[in-house]
């Protein structure tokens, strides 16, 4: 008697629990590849954020936000592997300086807290571990630029006070000092061939170094940053180099 009060699930209700088990295995897997971008704009009361990258040499929006009031945004993305994206701020001042801040993004929740005034310059990008060596190079980079700026307005001054032996001297300060910069961005990439960045600055920072000095990041490449957007790009790019110098 008791066996026979006992209801099984229909048909139709298997099917819906079955449904929502492989939604929410697939929300998983989704949320695994997921880029949450968030923060705060202070000072910002009204304007269009957009998260932007480049695709095919174009710069593309991925996604757009409208801020009203809360200074606060937040943009939500699958990435496959870190890159590089922008976020642009719509100023709508017919200035595009000071607008665009990049950042290396990944997998996870970034953090890109600024001020509306100085919104490039003031960026405070947490929660990327290529972000961070980013910001380490560009901070090395910096004093390179600053160094060469002081020897190219000395070397312009000699030269404009005909002046050929310092203005020889200088230039030779000049060529060692890029040599310099191609050598440091060369060991940073080496010495970091288990993130993105590697073939990123190999690609943008120093594309036309001597192929041996490539060759010394790309064979130390993990073969998880070899299949990234820019490992792939980086070995493509090595190969038709060696096609056109052979």
């Amino acid at each position: 008697m008791m066996i026979s009060s006992l209801r099984f699930p229909s048909p139709l209700l298997l099917f819906l629990c079955l449904l929502l088990m492989n939604c929410q295995t697939s929300k998983k897997i989704t949320n695994d590849n997921l880029m949450i971008v968030k923060g705060r704009v202070e000072g910002l009361r009204k304007g269009n954020l957009f998260l932007q990258k480049i695709e095919d040499t174009l710069l593309v929006n991925v996604d757009s936000t409208w801020v009203n009031g809360s200074p606060s945004f937040e943009f939500k993305t699958p990435i496959e592997t870190a890159e590089v994206f922008y976020l642009y701020l719509d100023k709508e001042d017919g200035d595009s300086l000071n607008d665009r801040i990049l950042f290396f993004g990944e997998k996870g929740e970034i953090q890109i807290n600024t001020l509306l005034k100085t919104f490039e310059s003031s960026a405070e990008i947490t929660g990327s571990k290529n972000q961070e060596l980013l910001q380490e190079y560009i901070s090395f980079n910096r004093k390179f630029n600053d160094q060469n700026l002081d020897l190219m307005q000395a070397f312009y001054q000699a030269q404009i006070s005909q002046n050929k032996l310092l203005a020889d001297s200088l230039q030779n300060k000049i060529d060692n000092l890029l040599r310099r910069r191609y050598l440091y961005t060369i060991n940073f990439a080496a010495n970091n061939t288990d993130e993105n960045i590697a073939p990123y600055l190999a690609l943008t920072q120093v594309f036309d170094a001597n192929l041996a000095l490539l060759d010394s990041i790309a064979i130390k490449m993990t073969p998880q940053v070899r299949e990234s957007k820019y490992g792939q790009e980086f070995v493509n790019y090595l190969e038709q180099r060696r096609a056109q110098e052979n």
